[in-house]
């Protein structure tokens, strides 16, 4: 395979992953749309009933009988998080996160990212105890709702912040379910953690055997979440550590290979998480009643700091730790993007939606009112991001510019691509 065949097919991929998140956004923001009409419609009674109806017995006794919001949450969005388990892995071995020289600046962003969001939140929770644990909640960055913001822009956003975007959002959710496992995780059954620990060793060693068939993968898989519902973890962990286990055939310049049970699962679930499951959990936790709410609720300590969080953190953390890597010679500028750009896609990583939203459901688990109060947070911290991020990148260039920056880039890589095979053969021939 060429050096130009290889950029083909890598860019293939990445517009593949980049328009099912696209479009995967969109649906999510349509599904936000329409849960915030029916929570505040004749049908909002109905709509919250519907989702806190029993409909299974009770699966653990910390958690009661189980209701369609709760599988909603624990399980549909466990599959989410085996997605992006997948994608994790996929990207640190065999993708943009594979070296050290990657990592370090989408690493850099991602961590000053949730840090500053987290520390503008404390300061406006003050010493409440009971807001604290709210910390993580502006931590987040929802990729599908950035890409589809992105999306929406065509080529005014150059392909090196898509894929930027991309990055730093995938190093955000392995800080996101570490937070979930470390942070909001009460107490600790340790025979069905143990139990947890022996299926991740059942299919490691069947990973290091050889074994390729995914429906054994895959039962293991439900175990483990079943074990780790029981065990106090939140069960969506499960999904990310099954991931870990799936079986990966390293395979540069084809990522789609058919030999390879993780890219094979990777790209069954992508459909149904970005068409399915994401919108169902937006759809199930984005209806806020509006009715009776005043400026001062909005401006109470718990939805002001999120907002705060989500819209200056988030900015401030990446675009701060994006100046300070390339000033102190840590990394480069994006390619083909402006400053001005690279500030803009700061802002839409203030899009926290779906993991803030999760997190703020973890966060106050007894209290319904801060639950709310957190959505509200949630959405007006998201949908500022998403307006000034937009802003911003329509009026940085004209499209025209974008489009000459990349073609320039694309030969610039395929010229680069046949030196080096050149050199090679050359190399090979003496």
């Amino acid at each position: 395979m060429t050096p130009a065949t290889n950029a083909k097919s890598r860019t293939s991929a990445s517009r593949a992953f980049l328009t099912s998140e696209a479009a995967g956004g969109i649906l999510l923001m349509g599904a936000a749309a329409l849960a915030m009409l029916v929570a505040n419609s004749p049908f909002a009674h109905d709509y919250h009933d519907l989702l806190h109806l029993p409909v299974s017995p009770a699966l653990t006794s910390k958690l009661g009988p189980m209701t369609p919001h709760l599988w909603i949450n624990d399980g549909l969005m466990a599959v989410f998080f085996l997605l992006v388990g997948l994608e994790i892995k996929r990207e640190f071995i065999d993708g943009r996160l594979s070296t050290w020289s990657r990592r370090t600046l989408p690493a850099i962003a991602a961590g000053a990212g949730m840090a500053v969001p987290a520390l503008i939140y404390l300061m406006a929770a003050g010493g409440d105890p009971i807001l604290r644990s709210g910390w993580a909640v502006p931590a987040a960055t929802d990729i599908a709702f950035a890409i589809g913001v992105l999306a929406l822009l065509g080529s005014r956003a150059p392909a090196s912040l898509k894929l930027f975007l991309t990055t730093v959002a995938i190093v955000d959710d392995l800080g996101a379910v570490a937070i979930i496992a470390f942070f909001y995780t009460a107490a600790i059954d340790l025979v069905a953690l143990s139990a947890a620990g022996a299926i991740l060793l059942v299919m490691w060693i069947l990973g290091r055997t050889a074994v390729r068939a995914l429906p054994i993968y895959l039962l293991l898989a439900a175990l483990l979440w079943y074990a780790v519902l029981l065990s106090g973890v939140h069960a969506t962990v499960a999904g990310v550590l099954a991931a870990a286990m799936i079986p990966l055939k390293a395979t540069p310049g084809a990522p789609d290979s058919a030999e390879s049970p993780l890219h094979r699962l990777e790209h069954a679930l992508s459909p149904i998480v970005a068409f399915v499951i994401v919108p169902i959990f937006g759809f199930a936790n984005a209806g806020v009643a509006l009715t009776g709410i005043a400026i001062s609720d909005v401006l109470a300590p718990l939805p002001l700091g999120i907002a705060a969080g989500l819209f200056v953190g988030k900015q401030l953390g990446i675009f701060g730790a994006i100046l300070l890597c390339v000033r102190f010679g840590l990394s480069t500028r994006l390619r083909g993007a402006t400053w001005l750009q690279i500030y803009g896609v700061s802002l839409l990583c203030g899009i926290g939606f779906t993991m803030s939203l999760f997190i703020g459901a973890l966060a106050f688990p007894r209290n319904a009112d801060l639950v709310e109060e957190a959505k509200i947070g949630v959405l007006l911290g998201s949908i500022a991001s998403a307006i000034a991020g937009y802003a911003v990148l329509r009026f940085a260039a004209p499209p025209a510019r974008h489009e000459e920056i990349e073609q320039q880039q694309g030969r610039e890589f395929e010229r680069d691509g046949d030196a080096a095979c050149i050199i090679e053969q050359r190399s090979a021939g003496s």
